[in-house]
């Protein structure tokens, strides 16, 4: 399916402000970027860079004043993302270089805090995919997902306090469990077609059976129609935006995703 995604980003500034930037997705295994806008106003000097993870960055010092960023993106991507039941686990000493930064205990991801946990909830289950979707399953019944209520960013120890949280939480608590199990798993930010309400949506992927698998606990389907935009660890990794120094209001933020009829030209 061919879709286009937008992000408007309204900024009021006290004075000029670095800033950080993570808001264009580039193709990969499961999308292809035909063509894309990113506009500043007003426009200022950009570099841009690839960082650790692969995402594309962008770092620019915004003036003081009202600022915007409003980029928009045409891609294609799959109707549903692809399940595998049965593939098996990767023993450590096998996995690609890149993908073991993706075990470790993380920030928001504290996975050394969930061994007994993950499992018991991957007790009976085949060492692999079929204990990432048991992981999936137990948070879709055990966590309710309360979008719209995710200013602050907690752990995944947090997320079982709480009982509840938005995608983000409940992702980073699917990838500790994971990385309990010496899973890799990394957090994807992106766009999600027909979410409600409509924002930047998060979920995760763990690698197992030599690539990578999307799992998401807030939807019950395969549902496909995903831009990725970042990856990372967890949420430290995949901020939208980070501004150093001075505090800045964001007097708005729009995210518009929907199908297109036809490809673009």
């Amino acid at each position: 399916m061919w879709l286009k995604a937008s992000c408007f980003l309204d900024f009021e500034i006290m004075v000029p402000t670095p800033f950080l930037l993570m808001l264009r997705p580039r193709s990969g295994w499961n999308q292809w970027v035909a063509q894309e806008s990113y506009i500043l106003s007003p426009t200022v000097p950009v570099v841009e860079f690839t960082d650790p993870f692969g995402n594309l960055c962008q770092r620019l010092v915004a003036p003081a004043g009202n600022f915007s960023v409003h980029t928009s993106v045409d891609v294609q991507t799959s109707e549903a993302f692809d399940v595998a039941p049965g593939v098996p686990f990767v023993e450590v000493q096998n996995l690609p270089l890149d993908v073991l930064p993706y075990l470790y205990p993380s920030r928001y991801c504290e996975a050394d805090r969930f061994t007994q946990m993950a499992a018991g909830i991957g007790s009976g289950y085949s060492a692999g995919y079929d204990q990432c979707l048991a992981i999936v399953n137990y948070i879709r019944h055990a966590v309710r997902y309360t979008p719209g209520l995710g200013q602050r960013i907690v752990s995944a120890s947090e997320v079982i306090e709480n009982g509840q949280g938005v995608c983000r939480d409940l992702a980073h608590l699917g990838i500790a469990c994971c990385r309990a199990l010496s899973i890799p798993a990394r957090l994807v930010v992106g766009y999600l077609e027909d979410l409600q309400p409509m924002d930047l949506h998060a979920w995760f992927e763990a690698f197992v059976g030599n690539r990578w698998y999307t799992f998401d606990p807030t939807q019950t389907t395969e549902r496909g129609g995903r831009v990725a935009i970042g990856f990372g660890r967890d949420a430290a990794d995949v901020a939208m935006y980070t501004q150093f120094g001075t505090p800045v209001n964001l007097n708005g933020m729009d995210v518009k995703i929907h199908q297109m009829s036809s490809p673009p030209e």
